[in-house]
């Protein structure tokens, strides 16, 4: 959780991994607070404030949809090619916002997991450890 509050340092990114997780949650919920945020996040207005929350932390949101199918909405870091091997986060799923929070969800994750990895690498290498794998 430490690095991740480095990655997202400002309280609106906070804010964003907190909805984000929240409105993951499985259903039902009789909570009404939670009721409402679900219901905020499940609009156009809620995608608005993701894309925009993500845009914020550095990343551009692509939105695909599959007929009947269903929704693809894919993150990738702003200014690199969007290519399928720059995405950093996607989701599929039957509804737009749905695909939208798994990609999010699933961006966040990413940059927290590279952000370890890159700590450790740093860490090794200040204390000269060697690891085998």
């Amino acid at each position: 959780m430490r690095c991740l509050l480095r990655l997202m340092p400002d309280q609106r990114g906070q804010l964003l991994r907190a909805a984000l997780g929240f409105s993951t949650l499985p259903l039902p919920s009789y909570d009404r607070a939670l009721h409402t945020l679900r219901s905020w996040m499940h609009s156009w207005a809620g995608i608005g404030r993701v894309a925009v929350g993500m845009h914020r932390r550095g990343y551009d949101l692509q939105l695909t949809q599959y007929d009947e199918r269903g929704w693809r909405a894919t993150f990738y870091v702003t200014g690199m090619e969007h290519s399928p091997t720059s995405a950093t986060g996607t989701g599929w799923e039957r509804t737009l916002w749905r695909a939208t929070q798994r990609a999010a969800w699933e961006a966040l994750r990413n940059a927290e997991a590279t952000s370890r990895m890159v700590t450790w690498k740093r860490l090794t290498r200040v204390r000269g450890d060697t690891v085998s794998l």
